[in-house]
């Protein structure tokens, strides 16, 4: 819906104030219920209600967003996270209520008037997401991979396969071969394990999107090789996560795990709103 920085929707003078967008929501019949201060932890939250949506929002400092010191700020973790958590909460509070399009942490409207303009020209975009999303949520599931366990089965059938030599020195060299061609078999056998799990998770999910992966931890959490999305049915959760715990509970003595995590905002099957036109 915009970038993870800054999004200024609109120009937005320096210091001042400005609307801060959280999420969009239905708004007909009870609209979600919002207490509470927002993303500075001070300023009430606020709804803006458009035909049948609306918009969570509070007032910001734009100084807190916008500027040189600003973005010295949004590099600083320690300043970053309590401010994106109560972003976070704000949109899972609503989630509970009713089907949302978040925004990103950071998304800036110079103004109410502004913000309602820009509803209206995405106002189709929007309303659509929303029904897409109605009665669905976004689950995540990542794995790991513990290298030395998946190579183990594989390097004994690569031996196993070796023709006998007649000699110490021809098996030695033969195992090193082998041994240094083993990272290819992996390769090619995650990229097969890989595309029959993912294959069974979308029989329980309407969307998958591949998503970015994490840099490595450590060793002993074992090395990170998918990052998924799917969006699921709220009846068909149980079954979906039933299958991640088969699926890890298979493969776990193979070096492969799942953690399955949710049900989070979805941002990953929100649409881009940049080059929407008004309807």
């Amino acid at each position: 819906m915009a970038p993870s920085d800054c999004a200024r929707v609109d120009a937005i003078p320096e210091g001042g104030e400005a609307v801060y967008l959280y999420c969009l929501a239905r708004g007909v019949g009870d609209p979600p219920a919002i207490e509470g201060p927002g993303v500075d932890g001070e300023r009430l939250l606020n709804l803006i209600p458009f035909r049948d949506m609306v918009a969570v929002v509070s007032v910001v400092n734009v100084d807190d967003f916008c500027g040189p010191a600003a973005e010295a700020r949004m590099k600083d973790l320690a300043w970053v996270a309590p401010w994106a958590c109560r972003h976070e909460t704000v949109v899972e509070a609503v989630m509970r209520a009713s089907p949302v399009m978040p925004a990103r942490f950071g998304t800036l409207f110079s103004s109410r008037e502004r913000l309602i303009a820009w509803l209206a020209i995405h106002y189709v975009a929007i309303s659509r997401a929303l029904d897409r999303l109605d009665d669905h949520e976004e689950w995540a599931v990542k794995g790991r991979l513990n290298r030395r366990a998946a190579e183990a089965p594989l390097l004994a059938a690569a031996l196993a396969r070796s023709a006998a030599s007649a000699s110490p020195g021809a098996r030695y060299l033969e195992e090193r071969r082998i041994r240094a061609g083993i990272g290819q078999d992996l390769n090619a056998w995650l990229q097969t394990l890989c595309e029959r799990v993912v294959g069974q998770l979308r029989e329980h999910a309407v969307e998958f999107r591949e998503r970015a992966i994490g840099p490595k931890v450590s060793d002993e959490e074992g090395v990170p090789i998918l990052n998924w999305a799917f969006l699921v049915p709220c009846e068909s959760v149980g079954d979906f996560r039933a299958t991640v715990q088969r699926i890890t509970a298979t493969h776990v003595e193979h070096g492969v795990v799942l953690d399955c995590s949710g049900p989070w905002p979805s941002y990953s099957f929100c649409p881009s709103l940049e080059a929407e036109g008004a309807e």
